[in-house]
Parts: C-alpha cells; structure tokens; sequence
C-alpha cells in the first residue's frame, strides 16, 4: 500500500495521535459518494484508504492504552506513598502526645518558683534537666512532624495530579477507539459492496509483492531468539486479526510481533513505531527469519521475515495472520531483535 499502489491493505497497529484529525477527511468523502455509486476500482482504493488511516488511529489508541496503563501504576504507587506518609505522621502525633503528657507530669511551674517551693532541691534540679532535654526532644519531633506534612500535601497533589491524568488518558482511549471502529466499519461495508470477484482481487492485491525488491536469500535466524520467535509465530498462522489484541487468540500486526518474542523471553515494546527501534537496523538484503520488517515512513505496519522473501503478519480484519511477501507495501527499516 502506499503510493506505488492503492490496492494493498495492511493490518491495524498502533499509529501517532496526530492521524485522528487525518481521518476525518476519508470519512467526509465517503459521505459524499453512496458506495453503491463508487466504481469497482475507486471503492476497493477507498477500502484501502480506510484500512491505512484507521492503523494510524490504532496506533494513537494503543498509545492512549499504554500511557493509562503507565498512568494507572503511577497512580497507584503515589496513593501508596500517600498511606505510608500518613501512618508516619499519624506515629510521630502520638508520640508527640507522649512527650506533652510527660512535661506536664514533671511540672509547668516557672522553673525560678519550682526551685522555691521545692522540697529537696537538689531532685528538682535533677528533673528540671531531664524536662529540658525532654523540650529540646520535642521541638525536635515537631519539625519532623511539620516536615513529614508537608511531604504528606506533596505526595496527595501528585497522586491528585495522576488520577487527573489516567482520566485524561482514558477519554483518549474511548475517543481513539470509536475512531478506529468508524473507519473498520466504513472499510468493511465498502468492502462488502463488491461483487465477489472484486473482493477476491482486492485479497490478491493485497498478497503481491513490488517488483525491483532486493530479496534477502538467508534462511535461518540470526539468533536463538529470532529461531524461538519465528516457531512462535508460524504456531499463530491462521488466527485471527483483531486489532488492539495481543495473544494468543487473536492480534493485530505489532501485537502478533511481540506475542511471538514474548514466547522467546523477549519483551518488545507495544506498538510497531517503538518496535522499529527494539534492536539493530539492518539492511533489507540482509534480512533473516526473525527480523522486524517495518513498513512505511510512519512504522504503522510491522511483519516478521521468515525467509525466502516472505513475512508473516497480521493484515488487517477478516484475514488471518499469514504469509506474505515482503514487499507487499514500502519497507521503511528492518529491526534486528
């Protein structure tokens, strides 16, 4: 897909926020236009569109997704410094208690009329030491207790701050995936308006490589990792797309990518745009099974190479994880795990 060709969709991964607003402009002109009046070529390179815009809302919903996920641990982390610091001044409040309790029973009197009074002076001499050390202890505790409150108003602002935050963050999930569920659907009803003929073309269009491609000929993995990646994701071949999943029943493109490597030991980031930078950039002629193809300038696209100038990935939905060539649509890197 892209502008070598119109006709090659590719599976829904994550894509930059900034594509939301892009879409708009797909979903404007497909109100203008019944799909039933579109013809045949111009309704297949709209699905086509469609499918291409809708990754990039994926990827700004995965985003989203991932930043709640992050935003929620924070979150959870603040309210549990807020708890400690609270038991800590709750501590240093009774023992401040104590300490009050004490200098009263030692005596409030003028230190000057306690001395006068005194029965045996040379015992009130002796308290009066004991109490001053006790004051001096006191103002002490009282400037950890001012301390630890201040640390307390800190710690319940910044949790504040986080929960305002996860908010924010989960209106952008529920805003980002209502985008990329319009986009499927106007995809699938233009898709579904072909005659059957026309949607097995587009299905082929979509598995033809770019001529001119510098095939990589290598057919075994670079590492152990790679080889333990690739088993994994030829075990996936045949389940099916579902995008934002990430295994082991269903995947989009960068999730299949990362199931695979996960079953190697390997965590991979999330979205394909970070897995472009998970490992080593290696040339497209020196490609081995197991290395991250990238596609297009966005990375809102990623496959595994296999070997033999094949990838297996996630299209896009209604086909199932499968081999296709590598050329498919523009690579833009491939990634060495």
């Amino acid at each position: 897909m892209g502008s070598h060709r119109r006709l090659a969709p590719s599976g829904l991964d994550r894509g930059a926020g900034a594509a939301v607003s892009i879409l708009s402009v797909a979903a404007t002109a497909l109100a203008a236009v019944p799909a039933a009046a579109v013809p045949y070529d111009d309704t297949r390179a709209e699905v086509d569109r469609l499918y291409e815009q809708a990754e990039k809302a994926t990827e700004a919903y995965n985003k989203a997704d991932e930043r709640a996920d992050a935003l929620r641990a924070e979150a959870g982390a603040a309210r549990d410094r807020v708890a400690r610091q609270q038991q800590r001044v709750n501590s240093m409040r009774e023992s401040l208690g104590s300490l009050a309790g004490a200098q009263y029973r030692s005596g409030g009197l003028d230190p000057s009329l306690a001395l006068l009074f005194s029965d045996d002076p040379e015992e009130y001499l002796d308290r009066a030491s004991r109490l001053e050390r006790l004051t001096a202890h006191q103002a002490g505790a009282l400037r950890e207790l001012q301390e630890a409150l201040r640390e307390l108003a800190h710690d319940r602002e910044e949790a504040a701050g986080k929960l305002r935050d996860l908010e924010k963050s989960r209106k952008a999930v529920r805003s980002h995936k209502k985008t990329v569920e319009r986009k499927l659907s106007a995809a699938r009803r233009l898709l579904n308006s072909l005659p059957a003929s026309e949607r097995a073309a587009y299905d082929r269009a979509s598995r033809s490589g770019r001529d001119g491609m510098p095939w990589p000929g290598a057919a075994t993995a670079a590492t152990g990792r790679g080889a333990a990646a690739v088993a994994a994701a030829r075990a996936a071949l045949g389940r099916p797309y579902v995008w934002g999943a990430n295994g082991p029943s269903g995947f989009d493109c960068s999730g299949l990518m990362q199931w695979s490597y996960a079953q190697a030991g390997v965590a991979l980031p999330r979205t394909s745009q970070a897995q472009r930078y998970a490992g080593r950039q290696v040339p497209l002629s020196e490609a081995r099974p197991g290395d991250l193809v990238i596609y297009r300038g966005d990375a809102s696209h990623v496959g595994m190479y296999m070997g033999d100038g094949q990838v297996i990935h996630a299209p896009y939905p209604g086909a199932p994880v499968r081999y296709d060539p590598v050329g498919m649509m523009p690579v833009s890197s491939v990634t060495r795990v």
